[in-house]
């Protein structure tokens, strides 16, 4: 089953995440399948960059998102 999250990325206390389709069986900061964003919550507001046009891809394939990625994929407009 694919999922869409995040991974954790950026150095210690410093965490910006990737948003990704992956196999819900791998490791959180595991491979994935495809790079759809990011979003960055230590800016002031958070920075969220979604490509719409692959996260629409992967949600038409059958790919469920996480409740943070839901919510980040309502705010953006995908959802």
């Amino acid at each position: 089953m694919v999922k869409i999250r995040l991974t954790r990325m950026g150095s210690k206390k410093n965490p910006f995440y990737r948003i990704v389709a992956t196999d819900s069986r791998k490791a959180r900061d595991g491979m994935y399948i495809e790079q759809i964003g990011y979003y960055n919550p230590k800016t002031e507001p958070a920075e969220v960059k979604i490509d719409a046009e692959i996260a629409k891809k992967w949600l038409a394939t059958g790919a469920q998102p996480t409740d943070t990625v839901r919510n980040l994929l309502r705010k953006e407009g995908i959802l």
